[in-house]
């Protein structure tokens, strides 16, 4: 069967087509990160040459790699690009964990002479010069490791050096996984009531009630449209995500919008009527001040906006949290010291500590963990166990409360 020809009448070859907009031959072909690239020549013999050389350097490539002199870079580059399973938001954050901690440094050793004792080394430094936390360690280690397993697979290396290695660090370092931490409901309010009174910071409070109403992620929370909320079944959907990350390719980052990373995380989250109260008072301002909604991906009427009118950037908010933090602390010890009592302080947390902050609270008024399990969006009911049923001292008071009226008349 004849391929397809250009204008002249000429069969072109696969991958090859005419461009309509200037009569350009253009050449496709994917890179060995399964990024689509193009060539153009206006002459069809020239493109030919360069088309032989990329194929050239394509298979010397794919020959270096057999004959165990490929990098550890050329390795992860070849273990991403099969990775055609992956969103391209979390693709596009395992290459930008890779370039940050591996690519210069540790990435350019040969595969094949990389020793347990390398990478145990390595990992050292990271933890003790970089001062990375060992959480992020763990997500350096889950990009490693793979990529050291493919090698063995297609029988680059015999062993994968990484075999083990996490369990080691582990037990022989002074560093510890950072804890999930949520909000007493002492801080929790401390927290709301200083941010509703304050005159600069005021402005915040329908987003923080929101986020401890609902258990969202600050993505899913930032990324709502005034489509997905509704007000006469009281409930909103949670149907898709926003979040900031370098661009494929390319050395910038931006805003971009896409679908929850498993099917748990699309779903349906009740409306309470605080939420509720703080959605009306949104919709109020939007209207009263006739602003503008922002399109993102093709998506417009986004609930939350900053003063430039576009959508807000999670950043902004943890950058938020700390400020407020601080001058809140400062104000309490200052206070405190006043009235001779004990400052009631707020520890430093993030976004998603408001997440777990829901499910705390959510835990402590109903043991329906399958109820949670759905409103946080969990794919599994042990996620939410191992996460939020954490046992804090007012709990585990509460409990033995409970316990004790059951059994005051075995005593």
């Amino acid at each position: 069967m004849a391929g397809r020809k250009d204008s002249k009448g000429r069969v072109l070859r696969p991958g090859e087509f005419e461009r309509s907009s200037d009569g350009r031959i253009a050449y496709t072909y994917r890179d060995p990160l399964g990024r689509r690239q193009y060539i153009y020549s206006r002459d069809l013999m020239e493109l030919r040459r360069k088309e032989d050389k990329i194929k050239r350097d394509l298979l010397d490539g794919l020959d270096t790699y057999a004959r165990g002199q490929a990098t550890l870079n050329a390795t992860f580059d070849r273990y991403i690009a099969i990775k055609n399973n992956l969103r391209d938001s979390t693709k596009n954050g395992y290459i930008s964990t890779y370039e940050r901690y591996v690519r210069d440094t540790f990435g350019k050793k040969k595969i094949a002479e990389i020793k347990y004792s390398d990478v145990y080394q390595y990992y050292n430094y990271l933890l003790t010069d970089v001062k990375l936390a060992l959480a992020t360690l763990d997500t350096v280690h889950c990009l490693l490791h793979p990529t050291f397993q493919l090698a063995v697979r297609d029988d680059i290396i015999r062993k994968n050096p990484s075999d083990g290695i996490m369990a080691e660090i582990s037990k022989n370092t002074d560093s510890a996984r950072g804890s999930r931490h949520a909000l007493t409901s002492e801080q929790q309010a401390a927290f709301m009531e200083y941010i509703s009174d304050h005159p600069v910071y005021n402005h915040w409070y329908q987003l923080f009630a929101i986020l401890l109403g609902t258990g969202t992620r600050i993505g899913e929370c930032l990324g709502l449209t005034w489509s997905d909320i509704d007000f006469d079944n009281r409930f909103i959907s949670i149907n898709h995500t926003i979040a900031y990350y370098p661009t494929e390719g390319t050395r910038s980052a931006a805003l971009r919008v896409h679908r929850p990373k498993t099917k748990a995380g699309i779903r349906r989250i009740p409306m309470m009527k605080q939420v509720k109260d703080a959605l009306y008072v949104i919709k109020d301002e939007q209207e009263e001040l006739e602003l503008e909604s922002p399109e993102l991906d093709g998506l417009t009427g986004f609930i939350f906006t900053n003063r430039y009118g576009a959508v807000v950037n999670p950043q902004s908010v943890n950058r938020a949290i700390k400020r407020i933090i601080s001058s809140y602390n400062c104000e309490e010890e200052l206070e405190a010291a006043r009235k001779n009592r004990e400052p009631l302080l707020l520890p430093n947390f993030s976004c998603h500590n408001l997440r777990h902050t829901f499910a705390t609270r959510m835990c402590q008024a109903c043991d329906n963990y399958k109820a949670i399990q759905s409103v946080m969006g969990h794919k599994s009911a042990v996620t939410t166990l191992d996460i939020y049923a954490d046992a804090s001292d007012d709990t585990n008071q509460m409990i033995f409360d409970i316990l004790s009226d059951k059994l005051e008349d075995l005593f």
